[in-house]
């Protein structure tokens, strides 16, 4: 199969609406990541994203929706839960809520269990496909199963290419990395991966403690031990480079690249993604990355690191 490449304009979200309603996945831009969108309530266009990306079925998909009334259609939410899409979607927040009865997600896309992870993104490109496709995409990120999440189209066509049909060309996404995912009822919140949203921010903004649990279970996307890894090795908190390797930098360690030079951790999750990739492209024999401050928006970005550096 060629994949096609488009750039986002009116005339490239009527073809890739045309290829998702019947039943094939394409990528899209979000502000997070590039997303392989499906109809989520349709078993066969998910397990075509499964196919495409290697992905194992028991790894449950983000169901993307365009508002706030549309996920009430698809969840239960506590009013903990509604506060936060009310603050923050659309945006880079996944909220994790009981499934609706007879809710017509298909159950691949929960890898079935009880619950669906939602998110409303902000992305014009994915807003624009949601509204002309009239349904729920699943959409993970828009790579092979475990390797690094792409940021550009180039990243999706290098890491798909011939196992979709089209990626709409929307730039370099903003975020650039995946969306925080919580779950949270009155008990309290729960995270399931971090991203840009602080999950004790979120646990105040919600009204409900912060808990500190890991029940091992996959309950979300990128819970893995070992994701968005790239093919060379992977060596973390160095502040010297050694043979043959490419330094990722920040701050102070310069690299020969640097996530942000001014130790700017929001310039640095924009850049990591794009980094790794320029890194496993290079043609040295390993990657080595700066120390990252654990703290803020660098929480997420050494989850990120730290399941990368996990042989597959």
């Amino acid at each position: 199969m060629l994949t096609e490449v488009l750039p986002f304009t009116d005339e490239a979200i009527a073809r890739a609406a045309d290829l998702i309603r019947a039943g094939q996945p394409v990528a899209v831009p979000t502000e997070t990541v590039y997303g392989l969108a499906a109809d989520a309530t349709n078993a066969q266009a998910v397990a075509a994203i499964y196919t495409a990306k290697g992905r194992p079925s028991f790894n449950p998909l983000i169901v993307h929706v365009s508002d706030l009334a549309a996920a009430e259609q698809l969840a239960d939410f506590p009013e903990p839960a509604l506060r936060l899409a009310r603050a923050f979607w659309p945006g880079p927040l996944t909220l994790v809520a009981p499934l609706k009865p007879g809710a017509p997600i298909a159950a691949l896309a929960t890898a079935g269990l009880a619950t669906v992870a939602i998110r409303v993104p902000a992305h014009p490109a994915m807003q624009a496909l949601l509204k002309v496709t009239g349904r729920p995409l699943a959409a993970p990120s828009a790579n092979a199963s475990g390797s690094i999440s792409p940021t550009r189209a180039a990243h999706v066509v290098k890491s798909l290419g011939e196992r979709i049909p089209l990626v709409i060309d929307g730039g370099r996404t903003a975020v650039g990395l995946e969306s925080t995912i919580v779950a949270v009822d009155a008990a309290g919140l729960r995270l399931l991966r971090p991203g840009k949203l602080g999950a004790e921010e979120l646990a105040a903004l919600a009204g409900v403690p912060f808990i500190e649990t890991d029940s091992g279970k996959i309950e979300a996307p990128g819970q893995l031990a070992s994701h968005y890894a790239p093919a060379l090795p992977l060596r973390l908190n160095a502040k010297t480079v050694r043979a043959d390797e490419w330094l990722i930098g920040f701050g102070a360690v310069a690299g020969d690249r640097t996530l942000s030079a001014t130790g700017d951790l929001i310039e640095a999750a924009a850049n990591l993604f794009d980094a790794l990739h320029e890194a496993d492209g290079s043609g040295r024999k390993g990657i080595a990355v700066a120390p990252i401050p654990n703290t803020s928006l660098g929480i997420a970005i050494n989850d990120r690191l730290a399941r990368a550096a996990v042989p597959s």
